[in-house]
């Protein structure tokens, strides 16, 4: 007797999708792919998640990373000399240059003559301004004796008194003016640099001189914003000037009243202590200083 075989393996293929058709409805065929690649999807994104945990994480024994440092405190820093005092001085007046009698680049001390102007003509108006308030004088001093006298009346010398008042005044002004014919240095230091020449006619507000205070050379660098916690004035440090190759000693003296939020750096001033005459305006080099 032949055995029995499934009635699965005697069936038709077309039969045997039938039947299996009777177990599974028709919708829940229609949504296995579907659900199947949701659950692809969330093993990925867990898988990935915690990938990205394990590489963010530090590993075991190991501080977690500092955060950078400024780009400042990464480059050396530069300083440039500077006077402790300077200045432009430009004509009061116009008029034409009779005199410099100091040459470029050499000292001067304070109150000295720097520039001359010809003031013939400013000269001849303050005479002429002293004639008249003497003619005004007299004017009014016999108006007052007449006045006693009843020949004149009283507005004949208030009208004098007035011009008597004025003439005063315009002398004032041709005095004043007189004045702005000669210009002296209003410190001690050096001519920096002749912006015009002898017999050259100047206009009021043109520039003349460039004058400087080199008695103390100043330092203007920028340090990183984080250095605020420690740095004092007062605090000493070395610059090595790059046109002499030498160090010097240098102390702060100022420290400036704000931070540039961009780049978290604050400019402060030092002063280099002693005399070095081979240091001069314009100089520049490199800061030797580390926090503590």
């Amino acid at each position: 007797m032949q055995p029995l075989e499934p009635i699965l393996t005697r069936q038709h293929p077309l039969e045997h999708s039938l039947w299996l058709g009777s177990f599974f409805p028709r919708t829940s065929r229609r949504k296995a792919p579907n659900l199947l690649a949701v659950l692809v999807c969330a093993v990925t994104l867990s898988a990935g998640i915690a990938q990205a945990q394990v590489s963010v994480a530090p590993a075991p024994g190991r501080s977690p990373p500092e955060p950078s440092k400024p780009a400042l405190e990464r480059q050396e820093i530069r300083a440039q000399l500077l006077p402790r005092r300077y200045t432009t001085l430009a004509a009061e007046i116009g008029a034409k240059i009779r005199r410099l009698p100091v040459a470029e680049g050499a000292p001067f001390a304070a109150g000295a003559l720097l520039v001359s102007f010809d003031c013939s003509l400013q000269q001849a108006q303050l005479q002429k301004a002293r004639a008249e308030l003497d003619a005004a004088e007299q004017t009014f001093k016999t108006n007052q004796r007449l006045l006693e006298l009843n020949s004149v009346g009283q507005l004949e010398v208030d009208l004098s008194r007035a011009a008597q008042a004025r003439g005063q005044a315009e002398l004032g002004v041709n005095q004043a003016v007189l004045n702005k014919c000669a210009i002296t240095a209003p410190f001690a230091g050096r001519l920096a640099e002749q912006k015009v020449r002898e017999q050259q006619y100047v206009q009021p507000g043109q520039p003349l001189l460039d004058i400087i205070d080199d008695s103390v050379l100043e330092l203007e660098f920028l340090l990183p914003s984080g250095w605020l916690g420690w740095l004092r004035v007062g605090n000493t440090f070395q610059v090595q000037i790059d046109e002499t190759r030498k160090s010097y000693p240098a102390k702060f003296i100022r420290i400036g009243a704000r931070v540039d939020p961009v780049s978290q750096s604050v400019k402060v001033a030092a002063a280099i202590s002693g005399k070095h005459p081979e240091l001069i305006a314009g100089m520049s080099g490199r800061v030797l200083i580390s926090p503590p």
